[in-house]
């Protein structure tokens, strides 16, 4: 059975070397050659030798989920649609802007989490991804577009989200394994600063990510109480806001940054009225963050309307008026449903939703 090189981290690689009976070296020069230089033929490594290479063909392989759709925006997101076996697939998402470029990630087929305003959400959930399914979401993404790129530019992506497909902290070490590649020297060599991990809220996987890879953090808030969060987001019911926020507090003193974002989709008639504002004020008031406000954006039978431009500046007033940081989100590639919260794919689910929607609807 081969070995997929994508999925292995430098002390794995070291191991796998050793193995081999190299020595450690060539750990870092085949990140280097994977991830730095985006090859997936063991021929094209010139600096290793024949020897090795050939037994590398024969031993290993270096394989990214297929692609089976490459969908690009009229703003210029670039999404894809990518196979994950047993009929799954996930999506991935460029977003450019002028001084940076941002790809969101998935984390699972599907799911389990069922936050009602999101659409994979409602697709179910089928399994976690693997690391190299997760790793190789980045590495396509950046061999495809440093190829593409007129200018030639070494490094298009300089910022990677987990908020794609899943909650990626119930997928806790391959997400971890995979972000500690994204940052590691030999393979794509980003700050903490630029990684950020999005979480529905799971206290203990917050905990552990601050001792074990603590990155930039976002937290699906949504909701100024606990009675509105347990019906958006019901992963609410066992760990409530006071709980969330005091772990929010805890992962600050190991974060790369001094501060939690709070994500906090604008529902219209749900969330998003001035004294609902003035609530998430007092909720929120004693942790330091900045709140990313994020206009709804639809998908089919999803039950809820995109709040009105005027609303969302009311409710973004009232958040600065008492000296918290708040920004509107752009909304980018709803036009290829592209953009927060339209992220879908194909998911056989496992859980059954889709029935026992229809079940409930009878």
């Amino acid at each position: 059975m081969t070995v997929n090189l994508l999925g292995l981290g430098s002390q794995q690689f070291k191991v796998f070397c050793a193995e081999m009976g190299e020595k450690p070296y060539r750990a870092q020069q085949l990140l280097r050659w994977i991830h730095h230089a985006g090859v997936d033929d063991f021929g094209a490594m010139t600096d290793v030798s024949r020897q090795l290479r050939e037994r590398l063909a024969q031993l290993a392989t270096i394989g990214a989920p297929q692609v089976l759709r490459d969908t690009t925006a009229a703003d210029g997101t670039r999404k894809w649609l990518l196979e994950v076996g047993t009929g799954n697939a996930i999506e991935a998402v460029f977003i450019p802007e002028t001084n940076r470029g941002t790809l969101c990630i998935s984390s699972q087929a599907g799911c389990a989490l069922e936050c009602t305003f999101c659409s994979t959400g409602r697709q179910g959930f089928n399994r976690n991804l693997t690391v190299a399914e997760i790793i190789g979401q980045l590495w396509h993404a950046s061999r495809t577009l440093r190829a593409q790129s007129a200018a030639g530019e070494e490094r298009p992506i300089s910022n990677v989200v987990m908020m794609g497909m899943g909650e990626p902290l119930a997928n806790f070490d391959n997400v971890v394994a995979a972000m500690q590649l994204m940052l590691d020297d030999s393979a794509y060599g980003l700050s903490r600063r630029r990684v950020t991990l999005s979480t529905s809220g799971l206290v203990p996987a917050i905990d552990r990510l601050r001792q074990e890879c603590p990155v930039a953090l976002a937290v699906s808030l949504h909701a100024p109480d606990d009675k509105l969060r347990n019906e958006l987001v019901p992963i609410n019911r066992k760990y409530p806001i006071k709980e969330l926020l005091a772990a929010c507090l805890r992962y600050i003193e190991k974060a790369p940054r001094d501060f939690v974002t709070f994500e906090y989709v604008m529902l219209a008639g749900v969330n998003d009225s001035v004294e609902q504002a003035r609530q998430l004020v007092r909720t929120i008031k004693s942790v330091p963050c900045k709140i990313n406000l994020i206009p709804f954006n639809p998908f089919p039978d999803s039950g809820y309307a995109r709040s009105a431009p005027q609303a969302v500046a009311r409710f973004r007033d009232v958040l600065m008026q008492a000296g918290l940081f708040a920004t509107t989100r752009r909304t980018r590639g709803d036009d290829i449903d592209a953009a927060c919260g339209q992220l879908a794919g194909q998911v056989q689910d496992k859980t059954r939703r889709g029935q026992r929607r229809v079940k409930a609807a009878a």
